[in-house]
């Protein structure tokens, strides 16, 4: 009998100290906190010679958001890979080959987002790209291969969706613009469309 006492004692001492944590973190506002994401979507680059490539654009993202009233304010990570690519052939001479291939992208910036429903927000965001451009010529048995950074910016708007206490759904529009490879304009252009999942801690 005294055993299970102690025991029921024990059990409500625990309720009471964990019942305070609990009720904190209930109260914590949506769209808070540390989130960290995966990015999957559709890819399309143009160049300022008309030439158009689409493909699948994939990766992850890091993050912090604060909410303060209804608004919104963040920082954010990213780091993507992409499918498109161009191949051509018999360029400078017969038999040689060119592939030109989207590498990785790394993004920085801030967005800044409006609060329309306690599962709902929508965002506007900007901020720095840089964006590698993979390059492999072979003819014969000759083959060269080289990578050029293209910096530029990036400006997108999107809605989250809170499925879960901790747990969101988003998708997402975003344009990038590259200018100048090796003093050249080459007025690049990046149009993309995604959607991810997150985890908010």
């Amino acid at each position: 009998m005294r055993k299970l006492v102690l025991t029921a004692a024990t059990a409500a001492l625990g309720i009471g100290l964990a019942a305070p944590a609990f009720a904190q973190d209930s109260e914590k506002a949506p769209f808070t906190g540390v989130r960290v994401e995966a990015l999957a979507g559709y890819d399309h680059i143009s160049g300022g010679d008309g030439n158009a490539k689409d493909g699948v654009v994939y990766g992850g993202a890091v993050g912090y958001d604060a909410q303060l009233g209804g608004v919104v304010v963040g920082v954010e990570g990213e780091i993507t890979g992409s499918s498109a690519k161009i191949r051509a052939n018999d360029l400078l001479t017969t038999g040689d080959r060119l592939r030109v291939s989207a590498g990785r992208d790394l993004y920085a910036g801030a967005r800044l987002g409006y609060v329309i429903s306690p599962q709902a927000m929508i965002y506007a965001k900007a901020g720095y790209t840089n964006a590698r451009l993979e390059a492999k010529y072979a003819v014969g048995s000759t083959t060269i291969e080289n990578h050029e950074d293209l910096d530029g910016y990036r400006l997108g708007a999107g809605i989250e969706y809170n499925v879960g206490p901790t747990t969101y759904v988003k998708a997402e529009y975003r344009y990038s613009h590259y200018g100048d490879l090796d003093g050249y304009d080459i007025d690049a252009n990046r149009h993309q469309v995604l959607a991810g999942v997150g985890v908010r801690f």
